[in-house]
């Protein structure tokens, strides 16, 4: 399916970016479209992180590695890399702790808990820039934390 296909998808809605790559053809097209080489690491690497929403990359790996038999860290520090570069993943970084990745999707802000951080996705819009000290600057982006307790940590 070509490239076309997959934004189509989106923007129709008809599925979200983390079903299209939990089947296999889907991962092995998405990886074709963004110029990476179809490996049977990157394929698990990329479908435990549709599954999995926010990872460390020592639960990416522990979780593709039960699958695949061997696969060590620095292999999906190089994978994570090539991805983040072609856009297939974001990272996310959280003071503390090792920063996590989820599957590029649509935009979205982050809850990080203050206590064991966890990140959850949240569904804000993100404030337009200020207008003043920010003379011939083009904004590309804004990203808002929303900082707190997670439940298992209130309820701890």
């Amino acid at each position: 399916m070509p490239a076309k296909f997959w934004a189509d998808q989106m923007v129709a809605g008809v599925m979200a970016l983390d079903e299209l790559l939990t089947d296999r053809e889907a991962v092995i097209q998405r990886l074709r479209d963004v110029g990476l080489r179809v490996t049977g690491p990157r394929m698990e690497v990329l479908q435990v992180l549709a599954a999995g929403g926010h990872l460390d990359v020592e639960a990416i790996t522990a979780a593709a590695r039960e699958r695949l038999g061997t696969l060590t860290s620095q292999a999906v520090y190089e994978m994570l890399r090539h991805f983040l570069e072609t856009g297939l993943v974001t990272k996310f970084e959280r003071p503390g702790w090792p920063a996590v990745f989820e599957v590029m999707g649509e935009p979205h802000q982050h809850a990080l808990c203050v206590d064991c951080g966890r990140v959850e996705n949240v569904e804000a819009k993100a404030p337009s820039p200020p207008k003043k000290g920010l003379t011939d600057w083009r904004m590309t982006s804004a990203d808002i934390v929303f900082r707190g307790r997670c439940p298992e940590c209130r309820t701890a």
